[in-house]
Formats: structure tokens, C-alpha cells, sequence
């Protein structure tokens, strides 16, 4: 739990007493490669922050099409978000492509920390917000750019995922081929 309390501290400060509090809502689990978080049509019920391994956040289409939504790794938060808010099922899958730990917390949990610590409050708004940022840029980025141009970026804002993530995954992201990832790639 300390990384979740230094997870927290960059963002807001908080006492030992007040983590001792927020620790109470997180719960600790280890996830296998290849595991599965979320599944389309679970009751989606908690939203989770990497502590170590990569997830891949992905929908599959009517025609059976994979389409990776995000990758997470150390310090990102995931779920499928519009089913975890609206208290829907799940439209989107998480899987673990490399072992790791998560913490997780429910949608009342998060609600209670927030209505109990400002600085939770705060927190989360500035968690939300830059997803959103970070979501917008991404949408942008696949509307209006090239294969080249998206690859080049992957690799410029993660260019240790390069190596960690099989490359038939970083091209669905891309939305590439995984040909023309290869030619990308060799240049």
C-alpha cells in the first residue's frame, strides 16, 4: 500500500492518518499473464491502479475485430469507465499481458473518499482530468495522423512499452497492420 500512498502524495499531500483511512477503501491483488480483469458483460465494480505489469483495455467489434483502447502500466488507472460510472455492464475486456499487482477501489468507495477528504476530491480531478487529456490526444492523433506518424509518438511517449508489449498489440492499438508495424518499426 505504500506505493498507493505515494501514488496519492504526488498529487495531494496527506498525513499518515489520513492514508490510514484511504488504504481502507483499496484492496491488494496479484494478476497472472494473461488473466483477465473485466470481461464484456461483467457488472463492472471497480476501478483499478496499476502497481506493477501491463494491461491492455480493449473492446471486440460484431465481426470479432479486436480494437485495443489503452495500455496501462505503473501509476494508470483503468477500468471500463462508462460501465464502472453508470453502473452498467461491461462493453470492454482488461487483460493482463505482463504479471503484475493492482489496487482496487468501488465506485461507493471512491465516492466516500471524496466526500470524506477535499484532498481525495481533488485528487481524482486531476486523475480524471488528464485521462481525458491524454483520451482526447489519442483521438486526435488516430483521426489525423499516419501509421508513421502514430508510431512515432508511441514510441516517443513509451518507448519502454516497445519492448514489453508483443507487436501485434501495438499495432491493433496503432490501428496498423502488423506488417506495416514491422516496416515502421525497422526504420
Amino acid at each position: 500500500m505504500e506505493r498507493l500512498q505515494k501514488h496519492i502524495e504526488e498529487v495531494s499531500p496527506i498525513s499518515q492518518m489520513e492514508f490510514d483511512h484511504i488504504k481502507t477503501f483499496f484492496t491488494l491483488k496479484r494478476v497472472r499473464k494473461n488473466q483477465f480483469l473485466i470481461h464484456e458483460g461483467d457488472e463492472v465494480k471497480y476501478e483499478y491502479l496499476v502497481l506493477s505489469g501491463i494491461y491492455k483495455v480493449f473492446y471486440v467489434d460484431e465481426q470479432g475485430k479486436e480494437s485495443i483502447v489503452q495500455f496501462a502500466q505503473k501509476n494508470w488507472w483503468m477500468s471500463d469507465y462508462s460501465a464502472f460510472f453508470k453502473q452498467k455492464d461491461a462493453t470492454m475486456f482488461i487483460e493482463c499481458i505482463e504479471a503484475g499487482e493492482v489496487v482496487f477501489t468501488t465506485l461507493q468507495g471512491r465516492e466516500q473518499l471524496s466526500a470524506d477528504l477535499q484532498k481525495m476530491e481533488h485528487f481524482y480531478r486531476v486523475k480524471l482530468t488528464n485521462g481525458y487529456v491524454a483520451l482526447q490526444e489519442r483521438i486526435k492523433l488516430l483521426l489525423s495522423s499516419t501509421p508513421k506518424q502514430r508510431y512515432e509518438e508511441f514510441s516517443k511517449l513509451y518507448p519502454n512499452l516497445l519492448q514489453r508489449i508483443p507487436k501485434k498489440y501495438i499495432a491493433e492499438y496503432l490501428g496498423v497492420s502488423r506488417e506495416t508495424l514491422s516496416r515502421l518499426h525497422s526504420r
